[in-house]
């Protein structure tokens, strides 16, 4: 891999990237997360990750630091921290004033418009959206997402980073939700509707969609991996009311697969 790259966030995005990097990039990644207690976490998380790949790749090629300054080397960052334009655009602002000014930025984000984050990036012509899915390592479709201010050196290092990390991409429009979310999520929560109308139990439900649509996953458990905390994040910025099923769990600290407890208890 040509480019020096760095990854924001101590997540399931942001870990399965770093391990993804660490796989099949050339270099070292650095990880650049917010406390100790979360590039402990960070550490854990990436060791097992490779471990279940079978990796025979050694965990200390992703570097986590806590410094932020430690990226002004990076030609090419990717933000993957919490789904909110507010926080978002600070860090981006943030990295901006410490990155070249020839190195790329790029969010992960799921919903949120680009061209806003663009903006804020300080940076529009070398920023991009992409959109990868969890989990990373296995997930082979990256949404690529565009500014109009993009530049071509931009969009050709964006198709490299992809191709090196053995993704498929594909170019979509910058509108909420881009194409999975926006068609996936009606789906989602239409699940979470029949499940409130019926008191079907939510194995049950799930069960339906693998064996009779050739799901790889239920919906109820997809809720449950994606967070239910993101997808009414997602919901929000789509413009799909969210079932009152899922506030309430979200109310009660049942995140899903992250808490141990969503729809399923893992």
């Amino acid at each position: 891999m040509d480019e020096r790259l760095a990854i924001v966030g101590s997540g399931s995005i942001a870990c399965g990237l770093s391990a993804t990097a660490a796989r099949h990039g050339g270099g070292p990644v650095l990880l650049l997360v917010r406390s100790q207690a979360a590039a402990e976490r960070a550490r854990i998380a990436i060791e097992r990750t490779l471990s279940r790949l079978n990796a025979e790749v050694d965990p200390e090629r992703v570097r986590i630091t806590t410094e932020p300054g430690a990226l002004a080397e990076a030609t090419f960052v990717v933000e993957a921290v919490i789904e909110d334009h507010a926080v978002k655009a600070g860090l981006l602002a943030q990295l901006d004033a410490i990155l070249d000014p020839k190195a790329i930025l790029a969010t992960t984000t799921s919903s949120l418009s680009i061209e806003r984050l663009a903006q804020a990036s300080g940076r529009p012509a070398k920023f991009l959206g992409l959109h990868v899915f969890n989990p990373v390592t296995k997930m082979r479709l990256v949404e690529l997402v565009f500014p109009r201010t993009a530049g071509e050196d931009t969009r050709r290092r964006a198709l490299a980073l992809c191709e090196t990390f053995e993704k498929t991409p594909v170019e979509v429009p910058d509108m909420p939700g881009f194409v999975v979310n926006r068609l996936l999520f009606p789906y989602l929560f239409s699940a979470v509707r029949l499940l409130e109308e019926t008191g079907m139990d939510p194995a049950d439900v799930d069960t339906c969609m693998r064996l009779g649509a050739g799901h790889p996953l239920g919906p109820l458990a997809l809720l449950d991996l994606i967070g239910l905390d993101v997808a009414i994040a997602i919901g929000e910025t789509i413009g799909e009311t969210i079932p009152p099923r899922i506030e309430q769990l979200v109310a009660d600290g049942a995140l899903g697969r992250k808490r141990r407890r969503g729809f399923h208890v893992s």
